[in-house]
């Protein structure tokens, strides 16, 4: 009985995205000793996570294992350690805790060779709570809540703020929903969004979306540096300002310390990534405690608000640092004196008040609570919107105030607003609060279940801080005075951060706890934006990208730091975070979006390997998640969004003109499926217009011996002649039989699509196997295509040396395709001369087209040269167009009316009318056509082989005939030549003997008879004409770039095949047609 070892193998590279999930690698080997005891052995729970079924360990890691499941029988029953977990587990991971994306823990244990030494292999083991939930969620709460909110609040009133946080958090919830569904369906590696949409809508889509998120992330890293040297400069240390009394002083010292930041920043990732690590537990306590402090505060100020008084000169408010009392005037020693606030508006020790500013002189000044409290009623107040332009001063709308103009040098003591604001800006500026919620679906290899985790623990951090924004803009709205929200800096309450005067037990708390957050996000933007551009580099579908895939021998992205670290140094020269946010917001907007997108295609298309495990998912959800993420886009700022799209859209058309080579069963490929089955059952509905009538070509090529092809000028034709519009398709037939030319007939189809490659053939490519080739080009004829897309036009070589060969194939074949794609009712154009054709890169400056418009063919022949006219080869010649004129036709009236069909065709071209006078017919025509008919009544009369009847009439040929050359498919038909005659015994009658006695006889006389023949007069008459009419080409033409005229048909008798091929000949002898 064979027995089956269970070993745990590390996870193959390979088995990335579209490894099959709930599938662990087992090695099944059959180690061929037995085992007296079964039941002491590893079994799974089916999520990779062994327990043991046998408290009795005989492993060499027995200690351990011992320890383990003691440890694990502390609970009443083990199945209860996955609900309820002990104490000190808990507390033991909350220390663990780290907010790394994937792959950088296995970067720091590389740097020690020591631990390099002892890692072995350990299935996964987070839950949603540590893997998801709380990455999630100190991504997503940011620099904004603590910055920006209670300014937001301050301008849109609550009623548009929760507006705007309704938008947002609805936008990144629906893509949430996608991206569960996106990630359940298979394992998303290190880079998180860019696998998902690369993996899924292609490698065009992937690669322009994922240096979105990449530059998105990284101009991510800008926003919370600046945040982190806002809070320092105007909250922590004001000393440290090294500029002062300018306008871009501020602006000029967020650069000077946001570059030191941002390098200190990088030097700390590049280091290595395990401090970053350590202090991510750190992080997250500031923000939980930041954020339960404003609760506290908020919840305090129903009875005891803090006291934090705003000064108002009349319904002005005032910057309250600048002076001590808010009073015009201070009693000392029962002396009334000016204050500090008169003398900012008057001259200092003089109470006269003609010596004053206006406003100060005609306004009472007065002192209001800053923070009201949540029993105060303040909310009423800030229901509605109060947006102001850049400069305009913050007033109460509540107090009284006579309207007087105030002295310029004044300005500066009133509180003003620095920007000009409106909806769609605080709808930029809000956004990026409620991103990073790719945290999860980026660390789904440490997870112990991601099928599960991921969607729970995303889900559920959106809906945490959405509920936070919700009731937090509620609590802003309803406790802080409106001036103090508008107030972006906290210029009215002594330089105090807005949020940090509502919070307990102290503003610090909100201050330090804001600056170690901020720094603590940067620091996790600056190491995963690099992670992401070095995975976007080693997949190689952007091909200056490819340096960036290198780094450290541990591999850690150095060159992508790099580039990462002067990238977002052009967001710290902005200096701005209201600037930069709308910015990151775009490349955010535009990641989402195609999340958004693929989740939909993927779902409509119905693709086979969609089965995500997650359920609570709709493709009505996913059009809508995207069309609210394209709506904000524009919402925000229409040209941040025109950029940010036209940056995607070169990156997209680099990625498609390099042409990535990689297939990962993206569904935009199967979206071209079912929009090609789409238009091809309609194109079914009916046949084409004639207004939409263009050649769809089916391009006949002849291969030599070594499968190349012979004549590439008959591509270069097709490809000016269609310039990518349209269908081409390119056949060629292998004589033979199919099982053994199989490989045969792939080399062939290789070697002709590289020559469509280099002569710029945008089409498809045939290549059949067959016995005979003219039956493999017949097959061509009636098979290529598909549905409503196909041919209805054949393009094929001139026979050349058909009148030099003996074998009589060398007009067969050609003349045997002439039948088929006239029976078929297909057009049929036969260049000749096709080896002096121009290549693409040639360019006439001069010269003329020149079409002999002899038999009415429906306009193909003016057709023709228009289309080859739009290529750049043919642009700059003139069309010429021929017609010829019998004796008894009107030459003028037909030239007049060549020229209105040209008019009403809306071709430009040159018209005239040739005629063609009855002469005496040549000695030269004669002699042909006698030759022509000599030949065909022989062949019908001498009753010999077909060897031997081959040999007979070539006596009758012309004997002046020019070296000989290759015929189209001549020398790759089977041969029939009958084998030599064997004796055979025969029984004769008398009947076979008296016939074969007359045969003999009436040979030399049948002889004597084809000898005597005369010409029948008609074809006489048609010998002539085709003479005299490619005389007359020969004259008129000879100087023309390229000359088009109609081939006559061939007769439907087949016994006149020979016959028709030399009258074609005839005509076309010397052109290019």
């Amino acid at each position: 009985m064979p027995h089956f070892t269970v070993v745990p193998v590390k996870d193959r590279a390979e088995s990335r995205y579209d490894s099959l999930e709930g599938i662990n690698w087992v090695d099944y080997r059959d180690t061929g000793q037995d085992y007296p005891d079964h039941q002491d052995t590893v079994s799974s729970d089916g999520h990779g996570n062994h327990k043991e079924d046998s408290p009795f360990l005989n492993s060499a890691d027995a200690a351990s294992k011992r320890n383990d499941f003691y440890d694990r029988n502390l609970a009443l029953f083990e199945e209860e350690l996955d609900i309820r977990p002990k104490v000190s587990s808990l507390l033991s991971r909350l220390v663990n805790y780290t907010n790394i994306t994937q792959g950088a823990k296995e970067h720091e244990e590389e740097e020690s060779a020591e631990a390099s030494r002892r890692k072995t292999p350990k299935s996964p083991n987070m839950g949603t709570l540590m893997g998801v939930y709380l990455p999630c969620l100190q991504n997503i709460f940011g620099v904004i809540l603590f910055l920006r909110l209670t300014w937001i609040v301050g301008m849109a009133g609550i009623i548009q703020s929760l507006l705007i946080v309704l938008m947002c958090c609805s936008c990144t919830m629906l893509t949430a929903i996608s991206m569960s569904a996106i990630a359940t369906n298979g394992v998303v590696p290190a880079g998180g969004a860019y696998f998902m949409i690369s993996r899924s809508l292609g490698p065009e889509f992937g690669g322009a979306v994922g240096l979105c998120f990449y530059l998105g992330t990284t101009f991510a890293s800008a926003m919370y540096i600046l945040g982190a040297i806002e809070i320092f400069l105007k909250y922590l240390v004001p000393q440290a300002a090294i500029f002062h009394a300018s306008d871009s002083a501020m602006l000029n010292n967020m650069r000077v310390y946001g570059s030191i930041c941002l390098s200190l920043m990088a030097v700390v990732v590049f280091v290595g990534v395990k401090y970053v690590n350590k202090l991510a537990s750190l992080f997250l306590a500031c923000v939980i405690i930041s954020i339960v402090s404003i609760y506290a505060g908020a919840m305090k100020s129903m009875t005891h608000p803090p006291e934090f008084p705003i000064c108002m000169l009349g319904n002005r408010t005032l910057v309250r640092d600048r002076f001590d009392v808010c009073a015009k005037t201070v009693i000392k020693g029962n002396i009334t004196v000016p204050s500090q606030l008169w003398d900012m508006f008057c001259l200092p020790g003089n109470m006269s008040s003609t010596q004053c500013d206006d406003y100060f002189i005609q306004n009472n000044v007065t002192e209001i609570q800053g923070i009201p409290g949540l029993g105060s009623g303040i909310i009423r107040e800030n229901l509605w919107s109060d947006y102001v332009q850049k400069g305009e001063i913050l007033e109460k709308a509540g107090l009284q105030s006579v309207d007087a103009h105030g002295a310029l040098e004044n300005f500066g003591m009133y509180v003003s607003a620095d920007i000009a604001t409106s909806f769609t800006l605080l709808v930029g500026i809000f956004f990026p609060s409620a991103t990073g919620i790719m945290a999860g679906s980026n660390r789904s290899g440490d997870l112990r279940d991601a099928q599960k985790s991921i969607p729970v623990g995303t889900i559920l951090a959106i809906t945490t801080t959405s509920l936070v924004y919700l009731t937090s803009v509620f609590l802003f709205g309803a406790c802080i005075e409106g001036v103090v929200l508008r107030d972006k800096f906290g210029d009215a309450v002594r330089n105090n951060l807005v949020v940090g005067t509502l919070s307990w037990p102290s503003p610090w708390v909100i201050v330090i706890g804001s600056f170690f957050s901020t720094v603590g996000a940067g620091l996790q933007s600056l190491t995963g934006a690099p992670r992401l551009l070095q995975a976007i580099a080693k997949d190689n579908i952007i091909p200056f990208l490819r340096v960036f895939g290198h780094g450290k021998a541990n591999g850690e992205p150095t060159w992508a730091l790099l580039l990462t670290g002067l990238i977002a140094e052009l967001g710290i020269l902005i200096a701005s975070l209201d600037m930069v946010a709308p910015i990151l917001s775009m490349f955010f907007l535009m990641c989402y979006l195609f999340v958004n997108l693929a989740c939909a295609v993927q779902t409509l298309l119905r693709t086979p390997n969609w089965r995500p495990r997650f359920k609570y998912y709709h493709w009505a959800l996913s059009f809508l998640g995207m069309s609210m993420c394209l709506a904000l886009m524009f919402i925000s700022s229409w040209y941040y969004a025109i950029v940010a799209m036209g940056i995607a859209g070169m990156i997209y058309k680099y990625i498609e003109y390099q042409g990535a080579e990689k297939e990962w069963g993206d569904g935009i490929r199967g979206l071209s499926l079912s929009a090609a089955r789409y238009a091809l059952l309609r194109l079914e509905a009916g046949p084409p217009h004639t207004k939409n009538w263009r050649p769809q070509l089916l391009v006949l090529l002849k291969l030599d011996e070594d499968l190349h092809v012979k004549y590439p000028r008959l591509l270069t034709f097709a490809s000016q002649l269609k310039a990518g519009k349209g269908l081409t398709i390119v056949g060629s037939v292998i004589q033979g039989n199919f099982l053994d030319s199989y490989g045969e007939m792939q080399a062939a189809e290789q070697a002709i699509k590289n020559m469509m490659e280099i002569e710029r053939v945008k089409g498809f490519c045939q290549v059949m196997v067959a016995s005979k080739v003219r039956e493999g080009i017949v097959h061509l004829i009636q098979s290529c295509g598909l549905g409503g897309m196909k041919h209805n036009t054949v393009v094929m070589g001139w026979p050349y040396g058909w009148r030099q060969s003996e074998d009589p194939r060398a007009w067969k074949t050609f003349i045997n395709t002439v039948r088929c794609t006239t029976a078929a009712h297909l057009a049929l154009m036969v260049p000749k001369n096709v080896s002096f054709y121009p290549s693409n890169h040639e360019r006439f400056t001069d010269g003329n087209i020149d079409v002999w418009w002899i038999v009415h063919d429906g306009g193909m022949l003016m057709l023709l040269p228009f289309l080859l006219k739009q290529h750049k080869v043919w642009r700059k010649c003139r069309m010429r167009i021929f017609t010829v004129a019998q004796m008894d036709d009107n030459s003028i009236q037909m030239k007049k009316d060549l020229a209105t069909f040209l008019y009403q065709l809306r071709i430009e071209a040159e018209v005239e009318v040739v005629e063609m006078h009855d002469s005496d017919i040549s000695a030269y025509t004669y002699e042909r056509t006698l030759m022509m008919e000599q030949r065909s009544q022989m062949l019908r009369q001498m009753r010999l082989s077909t060897a031997e009847r081959q040999r007979e009439a070539q006596l009758v040929k012309d004997r002046h005939s020019l070296v000989r050359m290759g015929s189209l498919y001549s020398d790759e038909e089977e041969e029939v030549v009958e084998a030599p005659p064997e004796k055979v015994q025969m029984t004769w009658t008398r009947e076979k003997c008296e016939a074969e006695r007359r045969n003999r006889n009436n040979a030399p006389e049948n002889f004597r008879e084809l000898m005597s023949l005369k010409p029948d007069q008609s074809n006489v008459r048609r010998m002539h004409t085709a003479v005299k009419l490619n005389e007359v080409i020969v004259n008129r033409s000879h100087d023309a770039r390229l000359v088009l005229l109609n081939m006559p048909g061939p007769p439907r008798n087949t016994d006149g095949d020979e016959n028709c091929i030399l009258c074609q000949y005839e005509q076309s002898k010397g052109h290019s047609a």
